[in-house]
C-alpha cells in the first residue's frame, strides 16, 4: 500500500447538499428527480430508471443537475444504522435532479474514478462511520462536517480504475441473477395460479380451463375448483392442534442449539436464516425441538408477513421454534408441501392476514382457532404430488439461482475487503506503448 494515499471525501468531490423536494410549483421548470429510494435501492443510477416527474428552480439545477459520474449518497434515515447508502450515476442525463434527503457528489474525476469512490462509500467502515455520526431522535441526518472529513484510502488513479472495473463485473453477475430469480418468480406465480386452480391430471398436465370443460368444475367458497377436490377447514387435515413453539433466552456462545428467527418463514418457505444460539437448558425442551419435515407457521408478525410457513429441512444442531411460531401436524391426507405452497399462494396470504388481529400497525397475530377453522383445498394425496411435481422444475430453477446469488453476495463482500483496502494488490495496467514512426 505504498503507493496508497488518504483523502477526505471534500478533497475528492464537491459536496452539495441537495434541498429539492417533490413538489411541482407553477412557473418552475419541469425536471425528473432521484429521489431517496433511487439511490437506496440501485448501485448504479441508469437511464432505464422511471424517476418520478417534479420541477425545480432555475438555481436548484444548475446545482443539483446529475451528470455521469457523479455520486449520491443518502443523507437522512429513520435509523443510524441505515445511512450513507451510495449509488453513481452511470448515464448522461439532461433533465434529472438530485432529490431531497440526498447529498450530491460531484467527483472530481482527475483524482478518483466514481464507481471506486462509489464502492469505498458503501463499506462497512464507512457504514459505521456514517451511523456513529449521525443525529436526530426519531429522524436522523448526517452532519455535513461529518460527510466532508470521511477519510478514503485512495491508490494511483490506474488501480482505481481496475478495482472499479473487478466490482462493477460481479454486480453485473449479481444483477443477471437477481433478474432470473425474478423472471422465474414470475412463471412460478403464473403456474401455481394454473395448478391450484385447474390441477394436474395422471399424466401431469392440467386440466382443460373451465370455458372448455364447465363440467370437470365446481363452484366453491375459495372460487371455481376441480369437481373432485374438497374444501375442508384446516383443523381436518391436523392430527393434533397447533402448537406453540417456546423462547428460551438467546446464548452469547455456540451451546449446540438453534433456535429460529422469524426470518426463517420467508414468501418462498424455510430459508436457514436469522438462526440464533440457544443456551444449554434448551436441550429440556423436547417438545418444541424440530423434526426434519415439520410445518412452521408464524402467528405473530407485522400484519403483512403475519402467517408465513416453511417445511423444516433440518440443521447441523438440534434446533428449537420460537413462541411466535406455530408447528402443524398433518394427517397422511395433507402432504406438508402441498400445504406449504398452498398457504404461500396470493390468494391464500390475503385471506389468512384477513384473520390476523393486533393493537397496532406493527403486530398482527394468528390464534390457534382462527388456524383451525382457515378453508384450505383438498385434492386427493396423489393429485397433491402431481402438482407438487409439475412445480418442481421452476422450483429448483430458483432455487439453485438463490445459491448463485448467495455465493456471489460473499464473493463481492471478500473482493470489497481485500481490494478497497489494499490488503491485496492490484497492479495498475500497463501504459500503452508510443506509436512507432
Amino acid at each position: 500500500m505504498r503507493d496508497w494515499t488518504t483523502r477526505a471525501l471534500s478533497e475528492l468531490a464537491d459536496i452539495r447538499i441537495s434541498n429539492v423536494d417533490k413538489k411541482s410549483v407553477a412557473g418552475e421548470k419541469p425536471v425528473r428527480l432521484c429521489n431517496y429510494m433511487d439511490a437506496y435501492s440501485n448501485d448504479y443510477i441508469r437511464s432505464d430508471i422511471e424517476f418520478m416527474e417534479a420541477t425545480a428552480s432555475a438555481s436548484e439545477i444548475a446545482r443539483f443537475s446529475v451528470t455521469a459520474g457523479d455520486v449520491v449518497l443518502t443523507k437522512d434515515s429513520e435509523t443510524p444504522d441505515d445511512i450513507g447508502i451510495p449509488a453513481v450515476i452511470m448515464d448522461q442525463f439532461d433533465d434529472v435532479v438530485c432529490g431531497y434527503h440526498l447529498a450530491l457528489l460531484k467527483t472530481k474525476q482527475e483524482l478518483v474514478d466514481p464507481v471506486f469512490l462509489c464502492k469505498q462509500l458503501g463499506t462497512s467502515r464507512a457504514a459505521q462511520y456514517f451511523g456513529q455520526r449521525a443525529t436526530g431522535s426519531t429522524r436522523y441526518g448526517l452532519p455535513n462536517r461529518a460527510l466532508a472529513t470521511f477519510q478514503i484510502p485512495v491508490p494511483p488513479l490506474a488501480v482505481q480504475r481496475t478495482i472499479a472495473r473487478v466490482l462493477q463485473t460481479i454486480d453485473t453477475a449479481i444483477e443477471k441473477t437477481e433478474a432470473l430469480i425474478a423472471k422465474h418468480q414470475q412463471i412460478k406465480a403464473g403456474l401455481m395460479h394454473d395448478l391450484f386452480t385447474r390441477g394436474a391430471l395422471p399424466n401431469g398436465q392440467l386440466r382443460p380451463p373451465r370455458s372448455e370443460a364447465p363440467e370437470l368444475y365446481q363452484e366453491t367458497a375459495l372460487g371455481w375448483i376441480p369437481r373432485d377436490w374438497q374444501v375442508v377447514a384446516l383443523h381436518e387435515c391436523l392430527s393434533s392442534s397447533p402448537k406453540n413453539g417456546y423462547s428460551p433466552r438467546e446464548s452469547d456462545t455456540w451451546e449446540g442449539f438453534y433456535v429460529l428467527g422469524l426470518g426463517c418463514l420467508t414468501k418462498d418457505g424455510f430459508e436457514a436464516r436469522q438462526l440464533k444460539n440457544a443456551p444449554k437448558a434448551a436441550a429440556t425442551l423436547r417438545e418444541a425441538q424440530l423434526e426434519v419435515g415439520d410445518l412452521l407457521i408464524s402467528r405473530a408478525n407485522t400484519p403483512e408477513l403475519v402467517g408465513l410457513c416453511g417445511v423444516f429441512p433440518g440443521l447441523d444442531s438440534p434446533t428449537i421454534y420460537p413462541d411466535l411460531m406455530m408447528r402443524l401436524s398433518l394427517r397422511q391426507t395433507m402432504d406438508k408441501h402441498f400445504l406449504e405452497a398452498q398457504l404461500l399462494l396470493p390468494e391464500t396470504r390475503s385471506r389468512l392476514t384477513a384473520l390476523a388481529v393486533g393493537t397496532s400497525s406493527s403486530m398482527a397475530k394468528l390464534n390457534a382457532t382462527s388456524i383451525n377453522k382457515f378453508p384450505v383445498l383438498l385434492p386427493s394425496v396423489e393429485e397433491q404430488r402431481l402438482i407438487l411435481n409439475r412445480s418442481l422444475v421452476v422450483v429448483e430453477v430458483i432455487r439453485s439461482a438463490k445459491a448463485a446469488l448467495e455465493k456471489l453476495t460473499r464473493q463481492k463482500l471478500g473482493l470489497m475487503q481485500d481490494l478497497l483496502t489494499g490488503r491485496v494488490p492490484v497492479p495498475a495496467p500497463p501504459e500503452p506503448a508510443e506509436a512507432v514512426a
